[in-house]
């Protein structure tokens, strides 16, 4: 019935090798455990919109885009979203499929929308056909070997190193016995025969499964679908290799793996040709949402603009400047600083708060104390350029000691001594963890202060400095006091640690580009070029690296040789951080479930604690505007707040470096959240109460199978209800929309993300809502105004 040779016209084997790099481009990458990144699942499908992805999804997944029907019903019915939502999004929606009128619209709302399943794998007939779990046989069987292949450091070995996946997983694939006993006859052999090389085992699988051009797109976007995390975690591969100039045939492998999979089952079941070929077909057929899709997209369209109406009505015009604030505090742009801030600010009321990215601009890589690893603290769209260093003369100590660490965690994690260490040293642990248990475990040994580790001339200083005092917005009226605030996290027993750590340091926390810029702006060296960039800094002007814990709000201030002078000034700002803290924790301590303001502290040392904070859930807006368009308004945590002022940026490049960067950042966050809520079972990382990390890549339920990316159910659901509201991203810019169509017509990529709807752009002036961009259609004049939404901005 088959042919072991590839019989394929050169174009057809083009386009079919097209067809499996295009597949790979639809699986976003997934960031390993120790610097966990938020991705936009979506990454891959920026030219659909969310109809159509939703459509995709439902091929390859069998899950939709959004959220469920009903809860569109209950929100119309509680008045949360209004007719004139409704009216609005249906007239913007394109689509020929789309009801005629707002009554056509909430019937279909109103009525049970079908989830079309998952167009089946052959692992999936085969199941139906003979009773047997193909699907998972396969998950465990790649599992497996994947969470070997792909270890970082847990695994004592790896399986045959310094080869192609294809060709380590076929050495190892035959000699596993599983999918025999299993049933499948033959299948060692199988894979003994199978060719070396990616490309030919794609070609050859496509002709034996009778896969045309036209189908293999989606089918083997189906496919590594199937593979959950581990293909994303090949597509992270790819993806450092890319970033570095290079390639990485990683999800390729996988992708021919997963084929010889199918063509073994095929081979073992000729029954199923018939089905198969119905589902080849079906995958031929152009991805096109059906009308209750396109309905689903409207209603969620009306949903934000419902979020959008209220925010729009909360926002301020132009407020008073402070002529010399008693402090000035810049913060990270993430969601949680905006109730910080406003915490801060009552208690402050004559000190000012600004919001810039946590990497405070510096494109800085870190070698931490005994390390030999560079660690990017810097966005993950971007490239350092400089190195910075905390290590000092008690390096060789400091490496010896953590060389010992590793050595005695390999001999308590080896095969032979694991029983003998249970029952020999196990004893000794006792004391370690009923300290642990009881949130009281020794602190880390501080590391040295972080420093840039290569010279910079003054020049230079004064270049970087004022670029970013400039970006910043703190180009004149210093206060004697200026707080670099950078953020983390602390918490205990929790893989997804770094998840909670800066976005904008790649997963690390703020402490060391908040530390090198502070030291960088007190150099007189710096001060005494900034002048020549239009920038003076008085005197007095102290600058102070601060790390905001988001999980107990305690705010560590660097005092590294603070002058005598500022004694006072620090003391009043520890103060006022102090009771910020103890107002944020208050207001935090309503969302945390069984939380009180005097325990949501202590949830950062407890080991069974499954929601020490919300991270950056219920995330909704971008607004890039001076403070006085939202000081004093409760944004409900929701809200990434960037400072802008146009007036200094009369070229804009802070407002092109704003579109391009931190916006695509914040709509990453957005969308993995939004991923993460509406498809858990593809997006989502899982319940934590069965997890178990894997190669410190990443986390697997149970004892094995499909890696699991993306945020575990806890991170987005308190056990009743969800507490991330999935929206896309509003971003608000104070900016001329012909400056913002400028900036966007010199970055299509970025352009897409409005024109297909991923994001939402709106034009604020004078702190008022003045224009929406309307994808392909330019812009039209708004008002701002109007009832706030059902709850307003509170995250449900």
């Amino acid at each position: 019935m088959f042919h072991d040779h590839a019989g394929v016209t050169p174009d057809h084997a083009a386009s079919l090798l097209a067809a499996a790099t295009q597949a790979a481009r639809t699986i976003p990458p997934a960031f390993p455990l120790t610097a966990t990144v938020a991705v936009n699942p979506f990454l891959g499908q920026s030219d659909d919109d969310l109809a159509t992805a939703s459509a995709r999804l439902a091929r390859v997944a069998g899950l939709s885009a959004t959220r469920p029907r009903a809860a569109f019903g209950a929100m119309m019915a509680d008045g949360r979203i209004t007719d004139d939502d409704l009216a609005a999004a249906l007239i913007a929606c394109p689509s020929a499929l789309k009801p005629v009128d707002l009554g056509m619209l909430k019937l279909r709302l109103n009525a049970t929308a079908p989830i079309p399943p998952a167009l089946p794998t052959l692992a999936d007939l085969s199941a139906r056909h003979d009773g047997t779990d193909w699907p998972e046989v396969i998950a465990r069987s790649i599992g497996l070997w994947a969470a070997g292949r792909f270890d970082q450091g847990q695994a004592l070995w790896t399986p045959a190193p310094g080869t192609s996946a294809l060709a380590a997983w076929k050495e190892w694939a035959t000699h596993d016995l599983t999918p025999e006993i299993a049933g499948l006859r033959g299948f060692c052999a199988h894979v003994a025969a199978a060719p070396d090389r990616a490309e030919r085992v794609i070609l050859r699988a496509a002709e034996r499964l009778a896969l045309t051009p036209d189908a293999a797109p989606t089918a083997f976007h189906r496919l590594l679908v199937d593979l959950g995390g581990w293909a994303q975690h090949a597509r992270w591969l790819s993806w450092q290799a890319e970033q570095a100039g290079g390639t990485d045939g990683t999800l390729i492998d996988l992708l021919a793996i997963r084929l010889i999979w199918e063509e073994a089952l095929l081979a073992h079941c000729p029954d199923l040709a018939d089905p198969w070929a119905d589902a080849v077909r079906a995958h031929a057929r152009p991805v096109q949402p059906s009308a209750d899709q396109v309905a689903d997209a409207i209603a969620q369209d009306a949903v934000e603009r419902a979020y959008q109406r209220g925010l729009a009505a909360c926002l301020s015009g132009s407020r008073p400047t402070l002529s010399r604030p008693a402090m000035q505090a810049a913060f990270c742009i993430d969601v949680r600083s905006e109730p910080f801030r406003r915490a801060l600010e009552e208690v402050a009321p004559d000190a000012e708060t600004y919001g810039f990215a946590g990497f405070f601009g510096l494109p800085l890589q870190h070698h931490t104390q005994a390390s030999v690893r560079a660690v990017p603290h810097l966005p993950v769209l971007l490239t350092p350029s400089l190195d910075a260093t905390s290590q000092d003369q008690a390096e060789d100590a400091a490496r010896i000691a953590a060389r010992a660490t590793r050595a005695w965690d390999r001999f308590r994690q080896a095969a032979v001594s694991s029983f003998a260490f249970v029952e020999a040293v196990g004893p000794l642990y006792g004391m370690k963890l009923l300290k642990g248990a009881m949130g009281r475990d020794a602190a880390p040994a501080p590391a040295g202060a972080p420093r840039l580790s290569a010279p910079m001339s003054t020049a230079d200083k004064g270049r970087l400095a004022a670029t970013i005092l400039r970006a910043m917005g703190l180009v004149a009226g210093h206060a004697r006091l200026v707080l670099l605030v950078g953020h983390g996290a602390s918490m205990t027993n929790n893989p997804h640690h770094s998840a909670y750590h800066c976005g904008a340091c790649g997963g690390q926390t703020g402490e060391v580009s908040a530390r090198v810029l502070a030291d960088l702006l007190n150099d007189p060296q710096t001060r005494a070029a900034l002048p020549d960039h239009g920038i003076t800094l008085p005197d007095d002007t102290l600058f102070v690296a601060a790390l905001h814990d988001t999980t107990t709000d305690h705010v560590a201030l660097y005092e590294v040789n603070a002058p005598a002078s500022h004694a006072s000034d620090l003391d009043r700002a520890a103060n006022w951080l102090a009771r910020a803290a103890a107002r944020n924790r208050t207001a935090r301590a309503t969302r945390l479930p069984s939380a009180t303001p005097a325990t949501v502290a202590a949830r950062a040392s407890n080991w069974a604690e499954t929601r020490p904070e919300w991270g950056l859930a219920g995330c909704a807006a971008f607004i890039a505007a001076p403070r006085a368009v939202t000081r004093g308004i409760d944004l409900g945590g929701r809200a990434f707040l960037h400072s802008y002022d146009r007036a200094l940026d009369p070229d804009f490049t802070v407002l092109e470096l704003i579109l391009t960067a931190p916006v695509v950042v914040a709509s990453w966050i957005s969308l993995q959240y939004y991923g993460s809520t509406v498809a858990p079972p593809l997006f989502g990382g899982g319940t934590k109460l069965i997890h178990n990390v894997t190669g410190g890549i990443g986390v697997v339920e149970g004892n094995g199978g499909r890696l699991r990316p993306g945020l575990p159910w806890q991170a987005v659901h308190d056990g009743t209800r969800t507490v991330h509201d999935p929206l896309r991203l509003t971003v608000m810019l104070d900016a001329p929309t012909s400056a913002i169509d400028a900036i966007l017509g010199r970055h299509p990529d970025v352009a897409r993300l409005f024109d297909n709807g991923w994001l939402h752009l709106l034009a604020l002036e004078g702190g008022r809502v003045v224009a929406r961009h309307r994808p392909g259609k330019g812009w039209r004049k708004e008002t701002s105004g109007g009832t706030p939404p059902f709850n307003g901005n509170k995250p449900y």
